[in-house]
Parts: structure tokens; sequence; C-alpha cells
């Protein structure tokens, strides 16, 4: 009987807490709109009676973990932006903290070259790869802002684009400017923690930071110059840990990285197609046209000799070859699976190579342990 009310008593209290900051709808659901979480007033955690069961229909909210005695929600990054203060949710937006794959993208490449980098059996940098972790969040919002400026008259005629920041009016072309400065500044802060032999390879991949959004206007291979710019942080990276390039090693891997971002954002370009052909921008999906697998492999098929010639110069061990191995068999499943006229099958697999990036992190770490001192 005791066990009972105490059950009932944590019941009402559970009640009691969401009637504070929740209503509840004519079908017994209570209904978030701050956090766009929709609760079933009668579901409970089988763990204990005092824990409110979440059931979720919103589409950008993850699914519900029951943990020892607490419900623990699981957040993506667009719940982190739309649980910020709305002042700043279109900054946050227009750096594209909502949308972390592109800072994985950049992020990635640099920890290859670091770990390539560090001396055999052991591992890398842990404080370079954190400083440049956070060096990849900020100048990847730097240059979203940059290409948003640019763009923000295609961008109000695109389908997947029209509701950005600054196409939408949530922000203003001085607080773009205002926003931007702010953000290079930072960028500057991490760039001089490192030797100076980086601080001028950081300072020259500025040139294609802020004119890569160009070539969309004049050419259909603006991928080129993405993977250009997107990969820059492959050299920082090197030359963060020993004060200089190993061309050696460097070279072929930025080549072969190159020709990854000529795959991924392929992909990624055909969700936007038509609209593009309306608007008058140009991509390899428009040039690849039908062909556009077939461009794909030959890009593949040119990353493996780029990654070899890495591993021979870096005298790296079995794990490596593995490695690359893995990641041509990712792109071979990619390419064969895609279908190029879903865009969403396409965010999909361009999302994808987030873990392809990590494969290939494991195989040089692993590699690299191997390695005999």
């Amino acid at each position: 009987m005791m066990i009972s009310s105490l059950r009932c008593f944590r019941k009402a209290q559970s009640k009691l807490f969401l009637n504070s900051f929740a209503r509840l709808n004519v079908d017994g659901y209570y209904l978030i709109p701050k956090l766009n979480i929709t609760l079933k007033s009668s579901s409970y955690c089988r763990n204990t009676s005092s824990c409110i069961k979440c059931k979720y229909f919103s589409k950008n909210v993850s699914s519900h973990h029951h943990k020892s005695s607490r419900c623990i929600s699981s957040y993506k990054a667009k719940d982190v932006v739309d649980a910020a203060p709305q002042a700043i949710q279109p900054y946050l937006r227009l750096m594209r903290i909502d949308r972390p794959i592109g800072t994985w993208l950049l992020y990635l490449p640099c920890t290859w070259s670091i770990s390539l980098a560090a001396a055999p059996g052991s591992l890398p940098d842990l404080y370079l790869l954190s400083l440049f972790g956070a060096g990849s969040l900020i100048m990847r919002g730097a240059g979203c802002t940059i290409n948003d400026m640019w763009d923000r008259d295609f961008d109000t005629q695109v389908a997947r684009t029209r509701d950005r920041p600054l196409a939408s009016g949530q922000i203003t072309y001085p607080q773009a400017w205002a926003f931007l400065a702010l953000q290079m500044t930072a960028g500057l802060g991490i760039l001089l923690q490192l030797n100076m032999y980086s601080i001028a390879v950081g300072a020259a991949s500025l040139l294609f930071v802020t004119t890569y959004p160009l070539f969309k206007r004049f050419t259909y291979w603006p991928q080129i110059a993405l993977g250009v710019t997107l990969n820059w942080g492959i050299l920082l990276g090197s030359s963060a840990v020993i004060g200089q390039c190993d061309w050696l090693v460097i070279l072929p891997l930025y080549s072969a990285a190159v020709c990854w971002t000529m795959i991924f954002d392929s992909i990624y370009s055909h969700q936007d197609k038509e609209d593009d052909v309306k608007v008058g921008v140009k991509s390899t999906a428009l040039r690849f046209g039908e062909n556009s697998k077939l461009w794909l492999s030959g890009f593949t098929a040119a990353m493996i000799p780029g990654l070899l010639l890495t591993g021979i110069a870096s005298d790296q061990m079995w794990p490596y070859y593995a490695g690359v191995a893995a990641v041509i068999g990712h792109l071979s499943h990619q390419i064969y699976s895609v279908n190029l006229d879903d865009p969403n099958d396409c965010l999909k697999k361009f999302k994808s190579n987030r873990n392809l990036g990590l494969i290939f992190l494991a195989a040089i770490i692993s590699s690299n342990l191997l390695r005999p001192l």
C-alpha cells in the first residue's frame, strides 16, 4: 500500500511538472513547443515510475534513452541551435552549426596529416587535434558566411537554400560582415598558436576561402576549387607537427583528397541540378550528366596512386593499406548505390563520407602505432 501510494505521488509530481511548461492535447499527449517534443502522458519508464517516458514525433529529435532512474535525450546539432536564444540562431545557422558534416569534411583531412606526421609508435598530438577541431568549426563557419554573402541572390531562387539567414533576410549584409570579422579574428587567434611556417601556410589559404564560391559562375568545375580549399588542412597539419611540409608524403595525399572532394561534392550537387539550370549556376553534376557515375569512378581510381604513394613515403604498415582498401570500397559502394535523381539519397551518401574519413583516420593511427621506433 505504501509503495502504491508513493508511485501515485510520483506520477502526480510528474504531471504537475509537465503542466508547468507544456499543454495536454485531446489525444493525451503533452506538447512542448519550445523543444518540438511530444510526450505521452500515460507512459512511464519501466525502471522507475517517477520517470516520464518520451514518445517523439519531431523529425529532428533523436530517440529517447532510459538509463538508471533518469530519462536522457539524445539531441542532434539542429536541436542545439533550436534551443539557443532566438537572437543568435540566425548566426548559428549562417555558420551551419546545425549541419556539422561540413566541419567534419574540413577537419578529417587535417587529422590524417597530423597523424601521419606523428613519431613512429606514437599517437597523434591531442592538443593539435583539438586546436584544429576548433579551427575547422570556426573557418568552416567563415567559409559558409562568405559563400552566402556571394550567393544571396542565387540562394533565393533555389528551394534548398532560400531559407538561409541572408537569403531570407534574417541577417543583413552589415551584420554578416561584422560576424565574418568576428569569425576571422577567432580563426587568426587559433592560427597564431602554430609555428611561423604554419602561419604562412594558413594565411595562403585565405585567397581560396574568399574566392571559391565564385567558380560556379564561370566553370562547370567549381568542385576543384572547393577541393583545393577544403583540404588545405593537409598542408597545415603536417607543418604544425614537424615545422614544414613533407611534400613527398603530403602532395600525393592532397591530390587524393581533392579527388575525394570531387566525388562527394558532385554527389551533393545533384540535389540542386534542376534549380542550378534555372538560375545559371554551374557544377560537375551538370557537366557529368548521365555519365556522372563513370566520372566518379574515375576519380575513385585516381585516388589510389596518391594514397599508396603517401603510405610508401611515410613507411606505413599494413593497417594503412587496409584503410586504403576500405576507403575505395566505401566510395565504390556510394557510387554504385546512389540514386542521383533522389536528393535525399544524394544527401545521405554525402554525409556518409564522415564515416569514410574516420575509418581512414583509424587506419593511419593503427599503422603508426605499429611502425618501429
